[in-house]
């Protein structure tokens, strides 16, 4: 029996987290609560520290909710799993291994052959553009060339949901462009569902089929914005009138929810 839509969705419901620290207690999520529908792609901006990556690391089962509930597929989240994958801001490749290594390093949990591993391992990283650096080692490739090793970890594994720390901040600003444009791509073509943390008002637009517009600290859900540019779309797009007006729009509200 097929699942239905709202089986198969990301559900955050009425989460709340805390952190106990020297100072007291720190409050960091208060009652957010949205879905994420198969294939869509969500990003999250908010004022630094507002509780955006923690809020990832829930959904990625590192981290506990103190009251609320997260489920996937109709199955709540307790603890990691690979249907979900991580893209983090810093790269976290392990400098002793190849690209091939550190790629199939990230499939290590899965229960399959050797050999599956390596051909998933091959597929993501030509699917990222590095088809003939197999070989080579972190220290001998460009900040954008190590970010594209760990979005191809993360393809590797074949996730239901890719979750997305800042994985263009550690990059220059014409490399993040580049990679935009390509994780994009990558994305639709694979009807991946994705959820991406930026401070980026420009790369949340261009990016997402929705805004989620977080307060500052503790982070409450001010507004979900959608964004009917139609994909797949093109770096021109930032130009036009509509998305200037999105873009004013998600400022205002970071402006008046920003303390």
């Amino acid at each position: 029996m097929s699942q239905s839509p709202s089986s198969r969705r990301l559900v955050v419901k009425d989460l709340y987290k805390t952190f106990t620290t020297s100072n007291g207690v720190l409050p960091v999520i208060d009652n957010i609560s949205f879905e994420v529908s198969p294939g869509e792609v969500v990003t999250i901006v908010g004022a630094s520290g507002s509780g955006k990556t923690t809020l990832l690391r829930m959904i990625a089962g590192l981290e506990t909710p103190d009251r609320g509930s997260l489920t996937l597929n109709g199955h709540a989240i307790i603890e990691p799993g690979p249907e979900r994958a991580m893209i983090f801001q810093h790269f976290g490749l392990m400098p002793w291994l190849s690209v091939l290594q550190n790629v199939v390093f990230g499939l290590k949990t899965l229960s399959i052959s050797p050999a599956e591993k390596l051909e998933r391992a091959h597929e993501a990283i030509g699917r990222v553009g590095l088809k003939g650096f197999e070989d080579f080692h972190p220290k001998h490739l460009s900040g954008g060339m190590q970010q594209r090793v760990g979005i191809a970890r993360a393809l590797a594994v074949r996730p239901s949901v890719l979750l997305c720390d800042e994985p263009f901040a550690a990059v220059d600003a014409m490399t993040r462009l580049l990679m935009q444009t390509d994780l994009l791509g990558i994305v639709t073509e694979q009807h991946a569902t994705a959820l991406l943390v930026t401070h980026d008002i420009e790369e949340a637009l261009y990016l997402g089929d929705r805004v989620l517009v977080f307060s500052s600290r503790p982070a409450r859900l001010i507004e979900e914005i959608p964004v009917r540019i139609p994909k797949p779309r093109k770096p021109e797009i930032r130009t036009s009138s509509e998305f200037q007006a999105l873009r004013a729009k998600v400022w205002r509200l970071l402006q008046e929810h920003t303390k």
